[in-house]
C-alpha cells in the first residue's frame, strides 16, 4: 500500500495528511492485493477539494469532492471511493458466480483430478462450459484477476474458440485453431 498526499495552494498540514492516510487505510479491508493511492488536497478561495486516485490491479478508481471544509471533503471523497471499490468487487463476484454451476468451475478452472493409480486406466473428467466472447486482452486480464492457469473463451474478433494460458516462464500463451 503506497499512499502519496499532495497539497496545492495551501500549506502542507501533517494532521490533514495523517487524516487522509487513515481514511485510505480503511479501504485495505476490501482489497487483498496491494494498491497505490494518490491524494491531492487543494484550496481555491473558499472551496476545499479532495481528489483521490486509486490504482488496484491495473484498474483506476478516481473521485473528486468539493466542500467548504477540507476534512468533510476527505470524508465525502472516501465515501465515493469506498462505494466504487465495493461496486468493482461485486462485479468480480458476480462474474465468478456466473462461472460456477453446481460447485464446478465452468470457465478456466482446473479439472478435478485424483492421483492416478498405476494399475488402472486414467479417469477422464468431462466439464461443459460456456465460452464467453471476449478479446484476447480481456481474457488475459481475467486470467490475472482470477489467478487461473488457463481460460477458454470465444475470440470476439475471429468467433473461434481460443485458450489463453500461463506459461512456465510467467508469460501468457494463446492457442488458436488453425484455419
Amino acid at each position: 500500500m503506497e499512499i502519496t498526499v499532495t497539497f496545492r495552494r495551501m500549506e502542507p498540514a501533517e494532521s490533514l495528511r495523517l487524516y487522509a492516510v487513515e481514511k485510505l487505510s480503511k479501504i485495505k479491508k476490501y482489497l487483498d492485493s496491494p494498491f497505490e493511492a494518490h491524494v491531492v488536497l487543494e484550496v481555491e478561495k473558499f472551496r476545499h477539494m479532495a481528489d483521490v486516485t486509486l490504482s488496484v490491479d491495473g484498474m483506476w478508481i478516481k473521485a473528486i469532492e468539493e466542500t467548504a471544509d477540507m476534512y468533510s471533503a476527505i470524508d465525502q471523497v472516501m465515501d465515493k471511493i469506498e462505494k466504487q471499490v465495493k461496486r468493482h468487487l461485486s462485479k468480480i463476484k458476480n462474474r465468478r458466480g456466473e462461472n460456477m454451476k453446481g460447485g464446478e468451475i465452468l470457465e478456466g478452472g482446473p479439472a478435478a483430478q485424483a492421483p492416478l493409480p498405476l494399475s488402472e486406466e486414467p479417469v477422464i473428467t468431462v466439464e461443459k462450459l460456456v465460452a464467453k466472447p471476449m478479446d484476447p486482452e480481456e481474457a488475459a486480464m481475467q486470467l490475472s484477476v482470477y489467478n487461473q492457469d488457463f481460460l477458454v473463451f470465444r475470440n470476439s474478433r475471429s468467433r473461434e474458440i481460443n485458450v489463453i494460458y500461463r506459461r512456465r516462464d510467467g508469460n501468457l500463451g494463446l492457442i488458436e485453431p488453425a484455419s
